[in-house]
């Protein structure tokens, strides 16, 4: 049975990436979850051979240093992400090659029109407030014949990590289950709502999503926990319930993982769409 969900941009606490959670997001998650769909979006990016490339939403810059080592020198990568903290972090990490890093809300791109070859945008789409408003701003910036390339979350069901968790913290909370991972990450699958979206923002053009099953690992059931409770903004939803339970919470998301997938060398599904989309 599919778990509800509310569309994002309901919950401003969602949109937060503040204090430790870059950190913890960098160290955690992005081994965990984001490295293999970067390094494939890097490639499919390097495939178009863009002169110029934005990406929105770089969060702390696994795609950003992705692109910087597989794209040539000759293209301009322009990384922004809405949340201050996350491009200082990303910034300080570095790349192998010259990045220009600017603060910028997705719905309100502070470029020229037909400024970029490509858009990039990893799992960034489902904390827009307005999908539709964000994805024509892309396109916006985007020269004729430009690609927009980002990927989402597809269901929690098909995310086992996540899924364990929110039913972990769930139970630590139920009066009030935090739900953050099955609303936001999660919550924007419908290939056929994302199609519509793209359609009304002007990309009626050439459209292709791809759904792609990797494996998520882990040294040890405590690392997923850590990085989904704390390394997100779970953790804010956590901390407005009661902030002195949030151990409490990540080792109830630990013993569930620990409890299904083996205290260590832990191995889940994730599963993800990549979309396509030019710009006629």
């Amino acid at each position: 049975m599919c778990k509800p969900v509310a569309m994002a941009g309901n919950h401003e606490s969602d949109l937060v990436f503040a204090g430790s959670i870059p950190d913890l997001y960098e160290t955690f998650l992005v081994p965990l979850i984001f490295q293999p769909y970067a390094d494939d979006l890097a490639s499919r990016v390097a495939e178009l051979q863009s002169a110029a490339v934005l990406e929105v939403a770089a969060g702390t810059g696994v795609v950003t240093r992705a692109m910087a080592s597989r794209l040539p020198p000759t293209t301009a990568i322009t990384a922004t992400d809405l949340n201050q903290p996350m491009i200082d972090y990303a910034a300080a990490l570095g790349t192998v090659r010259p990045v220009s890093w600017q603060q910028a809300d997705g719905l309100d791109l502070p470029f020229n029109d037909g400024s970029f070859d490509a858009v990039v945008c990893q799992f960034g789409a489902m904390f827009f407030p307005d999908r539709v408003k964000a994805y024509r701003q892309c396109h916006r910036v985007l020269r004729p014949g430009g690609t927009l390339l980002f990927n989402v979350w597809d269901r929690i069901e098909d995310n086992e990590f996540a899924d364990v968790v929110t039913d972990a913290v769930a139970a630590v909370f139920p009066d009030d289950p935090p739900r953050f991972l099955a609303r936001t990450p999660h919550g924007y699958h419908d290939t056929e709502i994302i199609r519509a979206d793209l359609g009304r923002a002007g990309f009626t053009s050439t459209l292709q999503i791809d759904t792609i099953e990797a494996r998520s690992r882990a040294a040890s059931c405590t690392a997923p926990a850590i990085g989904l409770c704390q390394g997100s903004p779970l953790r804010n939803e956590i901390e407005a319930r009661d902030a002195s339970r949030l151990a409490e919470a990540t080792a109830a998301a630990a013993a569930a993982i620990g409890d299904r997938f083996g205290q260590s060398d832990v191995d889940g599904k994730i599963q993800a769409h990549v979309i396509t989309a030019v710009k006629p």
